[in-house]
């Protein structure tokens, strides 16, 4: 298998690890907690340790790539993540299990922008595509496999296996990453920005930490509120800071760049509707229909069906169409089979609901993949490490701010109908909600130039082709023309 194939697979099965390990942990909480000595709301608590690490090392992941290499950061971090990954497994209290998850953190930080970092370094900008939808798979099947999975090891094997997998996966990437991928590394690496990293990471961790734990009833709402507040003031330093150095951790004057642009504040939006359903689905199966966390785990798992199903589809349809099409339109396709969910019942048919989890999985798989890749179409090569870093910043903010809306629509509607019981009648509004701002991204998507990122796409190539084609065709009628007038006229 060429590196043009193989450099993606190795980076899609690390980010497939982090990501499934993310998620896998939810059915298994109350099995864990009964082991260390602790409440199933503690370790939920401990468990956003890990989306706290996230946010504070995603900032250092740029610089720290362009100083040591992106391969041996990219391997350090899979070996960190194993390394707790193997803590977490032999955690004996709550404390063992919280450093252990920052750990984790730690390593998923640096795998997701560095990861990224990896393809764009080593792969041709023509063949971008193809490999982002490898990237692309993994984020999206992890969330939707891994309660299922986990519910699976929890019940018939033992919790400590859901962590213990990662490592024989994270010893064969590591091998892989060390044999087929280049150690390309900065020429002059940037100064390094302590100044902006501590501001960005307070920043980030208040915002993505208040707004995953907002409306989950784990912390006071005053707490929450402050968190945020705490974030956004941090951040708004951090922007006052960053017009003022040469090498800010996070660069939002790639924002003038129109593609990039789209796809983070179109991609933001977009992910936040999209990011509601991970969350919104499981509750609405088990605590709506009554069905087991493994039988709801199975319905779901519909979405990494269609998922999977676009990977071979995906170049072909960006190519056919161009990215600021095909990205607005399926904007608000993927909008409407998200909205389909509220229309979801007790009495409706198991397989309908599978059928339009699969459709819909496959239009959203094929929108993350657009996002992920027109937003380097404009980025120079010695901008990549600042743009990966931005990217993998915004994503992780939309799935907690995903989360947020969801759960706040939620409790609104509970608070609206006066009851304080879960049913299937709480979910249909708040799927509608986040339908609807994922369908507002389609403006942004559509904000780009006609021909943006058709160096990417290809789509420029064909079209030259096409118009090669008709003006061929039509100098050949012009040709057949005049020697039909000719020979009239000598008749």
């Amino acid at each position: 298998m060429d590196k043009q194939r193989l450099i993606p697979l190795i980076v899609a099965t690390a980010l497939f690890m982090e990501n499934m390990d993310s998620t896998v942990i939810a059915t298994s909480l109350p099995a864990i907690a009964a082991d260390i000595g602790t409440s199933p709301l503690t370790l939920k608590l401990a468990i956003t340790s890990y989306l706290l690490s996230l946010a504070v090392f995603i900032p250092a992941s740029g610089w720290t790539a362009d100083r040591f290499g992106a391969r041996m950061v990219f391997s350090i971090a899979i070996g960190v993540f194993m390394i707790g990954s193997i803590g977490c497994a032999l955690s004996q209290n709550v404390h063992h299990f919280v450093i252990a998850r920052i750990l984790q953190g730690m390593g998923g930080a640096m795998m997701t922008p560095v990861g990224r970092l990896v393809l764009l370094r080593s792969i041709d900008k023509s063949a971008l595509v193809n490999a982002m939808t490898w990237v692309t798979v993994p984020a999206l099947i992890g969330p939707v496999i891994g309660p299922p999975l986990g519910g699976f090891i929890t019940t018939y094997f033992s919790w400590h296996w859901i962590f213990l997998i990662n490592i024989p996966i994270g010893l064969l990437g590591i091998f892989m990453a060390m044999k087929y991928i280049d150690p390309i590394k900065s020429e002059d690496p940037e100064r390094f920005d302590l100044y902006g990293l501590v501001l960005a990471g307070i920043g980030l961790a208040g915002i993505a930490f208040g707004l995953s734990v907002a409306g989950l009833g784990l912390l006071p709402w005053p707490i929450v509120a402050g968190l945020v507040a705490i974030g956004t003031i941090s951040m708004t330093l951090y922007v006052m800071h960053a017009r003022r150095t040469g090498s800010p951790v996070l660069d939002f004057s790639l924002l003038r760049l129109s593609t990039m642009r789209a796809s983070i504040i179109g991609g933001f939006l977009f992910r936040l509707g999209i990011g509601a359903l991970p969350f919104l689905l499981p509750l609405l199966m088990q605590e709506g229909f009554g069905l087991t966390p493994f039988q709801s785990g199975l319905v779901t798992f519909a979405s990494a069906v269609g998922a999977m199903g676009m990977k071979t589809l995906a170049a072909r349809i960006i190519r056919a169409f161009g990215f600021r099409y095909m990205m607005t339109v399926n904007a608000v396709v993927s909008a409407v089979f998200l909205a389909a969910c509220a229309l979801f019942t007790v009495t409706t048919p198991l397989l309908l609901i599978f059928i339009i989890l699969v459709v819909g999985g496959f239009f959203r798989s094929l929108q993350f993949t657009a996002i992920n890749t027109v937003a380097y179409a404009e980025v120079e090569p010695a901008q990549m490490s600042r743009a990966t870093t931005l990217v993998s910043v915004n994503q992780q903010l939309a799935i907690s701010a995903g989360v947020a809306v969801g759960a706040f629509s939620v409790e609104s509607t509970m608070l609206y109908q006066h009851v304080t019981e879960l049913s299937a009648d709480v979910f249909p509004p708040a799927f509608i909600v986040v339908a609807i701002i994922s369908a507002v991204s389609a403006y942004f998507f559509w904000q780009m130039p006609d021909d943006a990122g058709h160096e990417i796409s290809g789509r420029k190539a064909v079209e030259i082709s096409s118009r090669k084609g008709a003006e061929k065709a039509a100098t050949k009628a012009a040709s057949e023309g005049t020697g039909d007038a000719r020979d009239q006229r000598l008749g």
